[in-house]
């Protein structure tokens, strides 16, 4: 019998060790898993890569992890000045990334493609060291893909096979995510029986998820 969920949030989150990958979904606190970051923090992991929209917002999830210095790199579109270094003073990578451009280099680790160009950056300091060809007259960044160790993701409902349903914005980052990582791990509101999702209206399959934890 299929069935994706674990009893706990920690659970949700085992096996991560340090130097990994991370993919964090949300639009700041939008479509955010912070219970699942803070199961992170939990687990006293280090060296950490990070791929969010944001690069941590006030002094929970994201920034906690920063703030504690277990952040090694972030890769994002907005990235907070006021949080550019842990507290100990230990600087950290920010890889700066047009939001389009990223969400398409994550499908992109999804999809198995060994990279793209577009228009976005180019003639510009994010284009800087990455390879410009002239497509139609027209400059070109070569941009690669982004894979990750474990997706934190973040749905409304979910049933025991992992299918999921999102709430409007809520939903952003987290389908692209959820397929780019060796491990999906999801919290969801509420955990329904199975057929009560519409099949035309599941957002991620639950081919592309490991672990469900439900958090009220």
């Amino acid at each position: 019998m299929i069935d994706k969920r674990v009893t706990d949030l920690a659970a949700a989150v085992a096996g991560l060790r340090d130097g990994a990958t991370i993919l964090y979904s949300g639009f700041g606190s939008v479509g955010e898993p912070l219970e699942l970051i803070h199961a992170v923090f939990d687990l006293g992991v280090r060296d950490l890569i990070v791929v969010s929209n944001n690069a941590g917002v006030g002094e929970t999830g994201l920034a906690r992890l920063i703030k504690a210095g277990r952040v090694r790199k972030v890769v994002c579109s907005f990235a907070r000045t006021s949080r550019p270094h842990a507290d100990d003073g230990t600087p950290i990578e920010i890889e700066m990334v047009p939001q389009g451009t990223m969400s398409e280099r994550i499908r992109a680790g999804a999809a198995g493609i060994a990279g793209f160009y577009t228009r976005v950056s180019a003639g510009t300091a994010l284009a800087a060291g990455k390879e410009v060809r002239d497509f139609d007259g027209a400059a070109h960044v070569l941009e690669r893909p982004i894979k990750g160790d474990i997706a934190l993701i973040r749905a409304d409902r979910a049933d025991r096979w992992g299918n999921l349903v999102y709430r409007k914005t809520a939903r952003n980052f987290n389908p692209v995510m959820a397929m780019a990582a060796a491990v999906t791990a999801v919290q969801v509101r509420e955990v329904v029986e199975l057929g009560a999702l519409d099949p035309e209206l599941i957002h991620t399959p639950g081919l592309f998820v490991d672990r469900v934890v439900q958090v009220a």
